[in-house]
């Protein structure tokens, strides 16, 4: 069972106490029901972000943003799921668990690994020797032991490409993707894009720029 609460805007501390009470009133009344809390909001805050990784283990909390893009003319709605705690947090930076090859993706998301060899192909001269690195949950690209991009699969031929931006930097990359008009969600530690191989095929040189991006931030500017 999902306890959902739906708001505008950013997330502040009475939307984040009224999903874990909705979360707390129904999981009393259904005890054997397996329950999430779910917050939809406009702009998932660095703040909720740290509520939650204190509360993750007591509390399944899922954190879903939503933004209204504009397609054709026509408004729609589009869902990126930012956290949820029954799934491993990550920032791209581990490397550590077992491995998994690219067999094993090409069987459960070609798609997926094929964004990924098109994402190797067009950051290739912005990066010192990158190489994909291929996980249970996400194909990353990796440069020296470092995940610095990764792709998480989703339906319907798509894949979610996140990766690691400096605070200081992440203005400007904000600016790169909406001069392309690229929906994006920002997070406290980077941005999350949904793409497949076409995308980053047609948006190379948007992707090249926020590689230079990337590579300043993992430079440690």
């Amino acid at each position: 069972m999902f306890e959902v609460e739906v708001m505008l805007g950013s997330t502040d501390e009475t939307h984040i106490i009224r999903t874990i009470e909705y979360w707390d009133i129904e999981k009393r009344k259904w005890p054997r029901r397996k329950h999430s809390a779910v917050l939809v909001a406009e702009n998932i805050n660095k703040r909720f972000f740290n509520v939650v990784h204190i509360l993750s283990n007591a509390i399944p909390i899922i954190a879903i943003q939503v933004a209204l893009i504009d397609i054709d003319g026509k408004k729609h709605l589009h869902f990126t799921k930012m956290l949820d705690t029954y799934e491993e947090i990550d920032d791209g930076t581990s490397l550590r668990g077992a491995t998994y090859t690219r067999d094993y993706w090409s069987e459960t998301s070609q798609w997926t690994l094929d964004a990924a060899d098109e994402l190797l192909r067009v950051v290739g001269g912005v990066f010192e020797k990158p190489s994909l690195n291929f996980l249970k949950y996400y194909i990353a690209l990796t440069v020296g032991g470092y995940n610095y991009m990764w792709l998480h699969k989703r339906s319907m031929g798509k894949s979610l490409l996140g990766f690691r931006i400096a605070q200081a930097l992440q203005d400007e990359a904000a600016s790169l993707l909406d001069e392309r008009n690229i929906a994006f969600v920002r997070t406290p530690i980077g941005f999350r894009v949904t793409v497949d191989r076409e995308a980053i095929q047609l948006e190379s040189e948007l992707i090249v720029k926020l590689s230079r991006l990337i590579k300043r931030t993992w430079e440690g500017e």
